[in-house]
């Protein structure tokens, strides 16, 4: 391949001032190049193969497109010519052509001048779960759900996927050397299916009607409801930028346009249903009603945003840095053209609105050789302007949306400073404090029995860094941090909210969210960097920490822990040969309560390791190859809350508790590249996959989750594929 493999993509939609200011200064260069003319271009056609069928490949094939047939063709191709007189550059290529992950581009710049781009792709995701169903319009806004008599797994067998297609351009243009405008807009459409679902248990509060599961009726169910996708989202920017001196400072706007051609879902749900025993029975009063809601989709929606930012050098030596940014979001799609009714008398949409404010500015300086300094501060401010209405109703009580408005203030300040014998040393201090306003009285709460206001976190940073010999750094960080709030509020519904004056007097099942929580936060970083020889290199890394929650009840996250240790190397054998080895280990916990029913325990484990070798046989032979392997592991480990019923205990007994969640891949990757002639070669490649997979959420032990009406989503545990292709590629110059 030619360096043509590195074809000009563009940076996004956020690109970076300081490089347009370095592409600035680098405007008169071009004059100062001997006139000469480049092109280089490739084209590559190749075949591969694939083995077994889509169950096979379930996990290999989400993104690459290889899902469906055995033999695919491929065909890229780039171009590029740089012509030093004029300082234009031209390039385009192509990639994927004859799959449905294909990519073009083409692109066209006059440098100091102007400069233009066109960029076209599409991506297929699917989904690595198989569906049996017998919905009839599967994937529409109106399915049919019909019951399948025969038992699980006598249904139709449909398959879950989004399709992508983006379209995407940009301009810039150089008015002068100080002063550019960069614009870029891009169009995606997407559509297809993905998992989704309604359920309901009777007798709620929110239908009193609804009655409870009996010996003759089921009154509750969990339902399978693919969500039909057909959306278009748009995002542009344009942006000023300007560049002189000690001055670097850029103006823009950005612009997000989502709208979705569905609104809704309306199923159709039928009379009978499975009860927890899988036994088919009637539905009660009232549950199918409410299973056969609309259910709202994504509405559309905009987001609009207007920044100013920049930078300025005080000194050689300090400059500061600044943004003000103002954004407005909005939705008001209006609910009938969604196909939902419901809504509170005069209310034809939710006429959303949030405003939000952002103000940053910072500073950097080296008042002395051995010492630098710096400081940041942000202001973040979320103003939700959303009309209130009655949308619940409960009986004869009747709550309103909650409006949610915050502040939010960061600071951070750090300063290094060089010590004896190569050592610097670093302290940091960061600041983080959140108002979220005052609770709307109307609104009602549910999920957590008490609310704060505020909550304020302070931490520290402390860095100690060496380089010991010429081959040889080290560093060690401790990192630490406090948050503490405001008193505990308790919501009440259509009231308001009242200080817990006493957390005692909140009911003993009583929960608090773990993000407003007093945390205890401290974490350890160790780091070392060994050049042994010209040709060995090797990097260890270090990492613990540790979160411990504080509220008044245990129903509640209590504490988390995370561990990772990595190792990285590489060694050059000769001036053809080199190799590489990494492996990494993570273990994480997490301990929590749920109230009447399990303390749980869950761990994660990870470990990842590979090998990979590279070099040339001959001056004509280059040969590659690598193994990765990566085994990850979710654990369960379950006891009984003092407040557990005997079903919990029952249940608890008979099953063990929850099984493993396990994930494991190996690979081998081989490739060759053989020069046949100074123009063309072929590029061999090889993969070989094997991947197990066994998530008790939609099933275990070959046995699938099954919802009410029979459908299962399944995954086959085991899966191998292998992956061959050859491609023949000629380069023009």
């Amino acid at each position: 391949m030619t360096s043509l493999d590195r074809r000009f993509r563009p940076a996004g939609l956020r690109r970076s001032v300081l490089a347009l200011a370095v592409l600035a200064a680098c405007h008169p260069a071009w004059a100062e190049e001997p006139p000469a003319i480049d092109v280089e271009s490739f084209v590559s056609v190749g075949v591969a193969t694939v083995s077994g069928d889509r169950k096979d490949r379930a996990l290999f094939c989400q993104y690459n497109g290889l899902c469906d047939d055995s033999v695919y063709g491929l065909i890229d191709f780039g171009y590029s010519r740089l012509d030093r007189t004029t300082g234009t550059w031209s390039e385009a290529f192509g990639r994927n052509l004859l799959l449905d992950t294909r990519e073009l581009g083409a692109s066209y710049r006059r440098q100091g001048r102007w400069g233009a781009y066109v960029n076209y792709d599409e991506l297929v995701r699917r989904d690595p779960y198989s569906v049996n169903s017998g919905i009839a319009g599967f994937g529409s806004t109106a399915p049919q759900l019909n019951y399948i008599s025969g038992g699980p797994g006598r249904g139709f067998n449909f398959d879950l996927e989004t399709k992508r297609k983006t379209l995407a351009g940009g301009y810039e243009r150089w008015f002068s050397p100080t002063l550019q405008f960069t614009a870029d807009v891009s169009a995606q459409k997407k559509e297809g299916e993905r998992q989704f679902g309604v359920g309901f248990a009777c007798p709620s509060a929110l239908a009193f009607n609804c009655g409870a599961t009996t010996t003759t009726a089921v009154g509750g169910a969990v339902l399978f409801l693919p969500e039909p996708i057909d959306s278009r989202h748009t995002q542009a920017e344009a942006r000023l930028n300007y560049s002189a001196g000690k001055l670097l400072i850029s103006g823009g706007y950005y612009g997000s346009f989502y709208s979705n051609a569905n609104g809704s879902v309306t199923p159709s749900v039928p009379g009978v249903l499975n009860n927890p025993l899988g036994q088919p029975l009637p539905l009660s009063t009232g549950l199918g009603a409410i299973l056969g809601n609309p259910v709202a989709l994504p509405p559309d929606n905009q987001a609009h945003q207007f920044d100013v930012l920049g930078n300025y050098a005080f000194s050689p030596t300090t400059r500061g840095n600044f943004k003000l940014a103002y954004g407005t979001y909005r939705q008001d799609q209006d609910f009938a053209s969604a196909g939902l009714t419901g809504a509170p008398a005069g209310v034809g949409s939710l006429d959303g609105r949030v405003d939000t404010l952002l103000v940053q500015f910072g500073i950097s300086a080296r008042p002395i050789d051995k010492l630098m300094l710096s400081a940041d501060w942000k202001m973040d401010d979320r103003d939700d302007k959303t009309p209130l209405a009655r949308y619940n109703t409960q009986g004869s009580t009747s709550t309103t949306n909650r409006t949610y408005s915050s502040t939010r203030y960061k600071g951070k300040a750090q300063g290094t400073y060089q010590l004896p014998y190569r050592l610097y040393a670093t302290v940091g201090l960061d600041y983080e404090f959140i108002d979220r306003g005052s609770f709307t009285s109307t609104a009602s709460v549910g999920g957590v029995s008490a609310l704060r206001q505020e909550t304020e976190e302070v931490g520290y940073r402390l860095e100690l860094r060496r380089q010991m010999t010429e081959s040889l750094t080290g560093s060690i960080a401790f990192i630490s941090s406090d948050r503490d709030g405001s008193a505990w509020l308790r919501p009440n519904a259509i009231q308001g909210v009242t200080p817990v004056d006493d957390p005692a007097t909140l009911s003993p099942w009583a929960i608090f969210a773990p993000n407003l929580a007093d945390r205890q936060r401290d974490k350890i970083k160790l780091f070392g960097s060994w050049q042994a020889t010209d040709a060995l290199a090797v990097q260890l890394t270090y990492e613990t920490g540790k979160d411990e929650y504080d509220t008044p009840s245990a129903y509640a996250l209590r504490d988390t822990r995370m561990d990772l240790y990595s190792l990285d190397a590489s060694y050059v054998f000769s001036d053809t040969w080199s190799a590489n080895a990494y492996i990494a280990l993570s273990q994480q916990s997490l301990n929590q309560a749920r109230p009447g029913g399990t303390v749980l325990a869950y761990d994660n484990d990870n470990l990842a390791f590979g090998v990979g070798v590279q070099g040339k046989i001959s001056e004509k032979f280059d040969l590659g190859g690598s193994i990765a392997y990566i085994d990850d592991k979710s654990k369960y480990n379950q006891s009984l809350d003092r407040l557990a019923g005997p079903g919990e205990a029952a249940l608890l007994a008979a099953t063990g508790g929850l099984p493993d969640i396990v994930f494991e891949r190996t690979e081998f990757r081989l490739f060759g590249r053989y020069a046949l002639t100074a123009n063309s070669g072929l590029r061999l490649d090889a993969v070989y996959q094997k991947n197990k997979y066994n998530d008790w959420q939609y099933g275990y032990n070959g046995v699938p989750f099954v919802f009410g009406d029979n459908t299962t989503l399944s995954q086959q545990e085991n899966q191998d594929v292998t992956y061959f292709g050859v491609t023949y590629i000629y380069n023009f110059r």
